[in-house]
């Protein structure tokens, strides 16, 4: 690898860090925003909710645009919005403001996300080079949450929640620089633009989004939730019909008839919706019942982003040349159920740390694993026309799942009420609820590894697709 491809594969990975870490980085620092602010519950929620929601309604279109007007232009463009934006939620002085710079860190990182992939796909070598490059994209999209809350508890402890957004500034500045002296130019689309298919996909998604959203603070049998699924449903199957009649389609539905890549959206979004819900329920029980404070509910989580490195790295380095996405996505998805069944097992009012160590050591070595081949299979065989977009539903699952599974896992959650408004009944009615969103969890993953299995089950002899060394791998040119 060039020293010029190197600062490329570094300024892809710093931005996905920057856009994954961001999503989780304000949890720990929550408290103090409600406080500094005079937030109420419902308007706390959306700091989280309006990056999650623009973030995911607009990804594909902005997926699309890397396409239309360049990867680099728009890598650009995106991240100079992210970074101003990060930079006005630092100075925000009232709840529009936060919420509003919130959601256009969303909007950039809807743009950056899908373009720093493709930069990623198309700069390195097919073969082992790429697959190593998957490898390190894998360490930072699968413990970047975890790496959000460590990031968050040291920022709010030791200088002020508003570093939690100032923090983006001098990283994006340097990595601004950066993209602009190696990130080639790249060819631009002079194709129609399916200005319905960009309309509808974003309005379908965004409901989507927000019905999970909804569904989370509300109950999934609460009106709001039903209508916005509804419609959300409604807008996405007239997406599908446009982009079945329509010359140039934002999104070609051929992408979805390969059966190992639809697979590895499929798997990806189950295994991002029970792995979030371990970051949901291990922060707040170790703040809440064990009584750490952010810094050390954020160190706390260190042997996750271990765990993924460790094993991302060796499927990346040793493994993916040898065996197919059927073998070691599968053996990921059941390492990191075991993972969160465990805890759903050991997990009490009085429950020691060096206890979940295990579990979560299980969980980061799973996703890890499972997450290589994963990404690897969303990107096979894709024509260099369709990278964008191939892209952005990578992208997509990862933000559909993240929504997905606080939706389920909160209203699992929520079914634990306490007996009395006594502290011992409260802490008794949380960890109830947490054991059962950790066995849902870990259920969602036990079927992301069913369908593996079943999906991707040899034919007529021949195993499915191997990862790495071969050319075609991944994308059929660089």
């Amino acid at each position: 690898m060039s020293r010029r491809t190197g600062v490329i594969v570094a300024v892809v990975l710093i931005t996905q860090l920057m856009i994954v870490l961001d999503a989780a980085i304000v949890n720990i620092a929550l408290p103090d925003i409600q406080r500094d602010l005079s937030m109420n519950a419902a308007s706390l929620s959306w700091v989280i909710n309006a990056y999650t929601l623009a973030f995911g309604g607009l990804l594909l279109l902005g997926s699309r645009l890397g396409d239309i007007f360049g990867r680099r232009s728009v890598f650009l463009a995106g991240l100079t919005l992210f970074t101003a934006s990060s930079v006005l939620g630092g100075f925000a002085t009232n709840v529009a403001v936060l919420l509003s710079a919130r959601a256009l860190q969303g909007v950039g990182a809807a743009m950056l996300a899908p373009a720093a992939l493709t930069i990623l796909m198309s700069s390195v070598s097919p073969g082992r080079q790429q697959t190593r490059a998957i490898g390190w994209y894998t360490v930072v999209s699968a413990s970047g949450a975890a790496i959000g809350l460590i990031a968050g508890g040291l920022l709010t402890d030791l200088a002020s929640w508003r570093w939690v957004f100032f923090v983006n500034a001098p990283i994006g500045v340097a990595v601004f620089v950066a993209a602009l002296m190696v990130l080639p130019r790249t060819t631009t689309t002079r194709t129609p633009a399916d200005a319905l298919g960009a309309l509808l996909v974003t309005l379908g998604m965004s409901t989507v989004v927000y019905g999970f959203i909804r569904a989370a603070e509300d109950g999934w049998g609460d009106a709001g939730t039903l209508i916005a699924f509804i419609t959300g449903a409604v807008l996405l199957a007239a997406f599908v019909f446009n982009e079945s009649i329509v010359s140039h389609p934002i999104t070609p539905l051929r992408l979805f008839a390969h059966r190992e890549r639809s697979t590895a959206y499929v798997a990806r979004l189950l295994l991002v919706a029970g792995s979030m819900g371990a970051f949901f329920f291990m922060s707040q029980y170790l703040q809440l019942v064990l009584g750490w404070t952010p810094l050390q509910t954020g160190l706390a989580f260190l042997p996750i982003p271990v765990s993924v490195f460790a094993s991302s790295q060796i499927v990346s380095r040793w493994l993916a040349d040898r065996y197919s996405v059927r073998v070691i996505a599968g053996i990921g998805m059941a390492l990191s159920a075991i993972g969160l069944g465990s805890m759903a097992l050991i997990l009490g009012a009085h429950t020691s740390y060096a206890a979940m160590v295990v579990p979560m050591i299980l969980l980061g070595l799973g996703n890890g694993s499972a997450f290589v081949p994963l990404t690897a299979a969303g990107l096979t065989g894709v024509e260099p026309a369709d990278r964008g977009v191939a892209s952005g539903l990578v992208n997509v699952t990862q933000q559909l799942g993240g929504a997905l599974g606080l939706a389920v896992l909160v209203t699992v959650f929520a079914t634990a009420h306490p007996t009395s408004a006594t502290p011992a009944a409260v802490t008794d009615a949380f960890v109830t609820g947490a054991d059962r969103g950790f066995a849902v969890a870990g259920g969602l993953l036990a079927i992301g590894f069913a369908v593996l299995m079943v999906a991707l089950r040899p034919r007529g002899g021949r195993g499915t697709q191997e990862l790495a060394l071969d050319d075609e791998l991944i994308l059929a040119e660089s």
